[in-house]
């Protein structure tokens, strides 16, 4: 399987390469926050929620099956189940309603935690608990911020952690760099261009950390 980061929020995930294989995109976003615009075929897009920087699912060439809300679906091979949680600590008073999912592909399980902005309850965890591996927004200001999202990772328990939604150098909108998330999390990161992995390339004990450059 392969991952790469496009930035913000946004992944590209492949079980193989090759014309067969099947092509998932999360939170793809738009020119507006400053960064290159996902401009490729998809098969499946998964959206957390309805914000410019998170739903601009027409970029995507093809015709690919878009998820935006909560539940079961199963396309080409791929498990993916959409959580309810919230944007803020205030359940969604602020930023309203965010979704959760958790992708089972080529035998390995990614949780990816939209824009997530509190700690989960027991429900959430017992949903998206158990992940291999971990996208996590850290940047603060409308999401988690460094010490929370630890408390989050530590929550879930993953194999690796990869951090999103943190401030990069193009990017426009202000959020906390990843710094903080690296000294609190308290890991040396692996620096990846793109991450290609298996289930047997897996960590059998200490957590990893994962850092794409962009």
């Amino acid at each position: 399987m392969y991952i790469s980061w496009l930035g913000h929020s946004c992944f590209k995930i492949q079980d193989k390469t090759t014309p067969d294989g099947v092509t998932l995109v999360t939170d793809p976003f738009d020119k507006l926050i400053g960064l290159k615009v996902p401009n490729f075929e998809a098969d499946i897009v998964t959206v957390s929620h309805n914000h410019h920087d998170h739903n601009n699912t027409s970029a995507l060439r093809g015709n690919p099956f878009i998820i935006d809300s909560a539940g079961e679906y199963d396309r080409r091979g791929v498990m993916i189940e959409g959580v309810e949680s919230y944007h803020d600590d205030k359940e969604g008073a602020k930023q309203g309603k965010n979704i959760m999912y958790r992708i089972e592909i080529d035998d390995i399980t990614i949780v990816h935690l939209g824009d997530l902005g509190h700690i989960l309850d027991n429900k959430q965890l017992e949903k998206i608990g158990g992940a291999d591996i971990l996208l996590v927004p850290v940047g603060g200001v409308y999401t988690l911020d460094a010490k929370n999202a630890v408390e989050v990772v530590s929550q879930i328990e993953p194999r690796i952690v990869i951090p999103m939604h943190y401030k990069t150098k193009d990017l426009k909108i202000n959020l906390d760099g990843i710094d903080k998330f690296i000294k609190e999390l308290g890991l040396k990161p692996t620096i990846e261009e793109k991450l290609k992995i298996s289930k047997k390339d897996l960590p059998a004990e200490d957590m990893e950390l994962v850092i794409f450059n962009l």
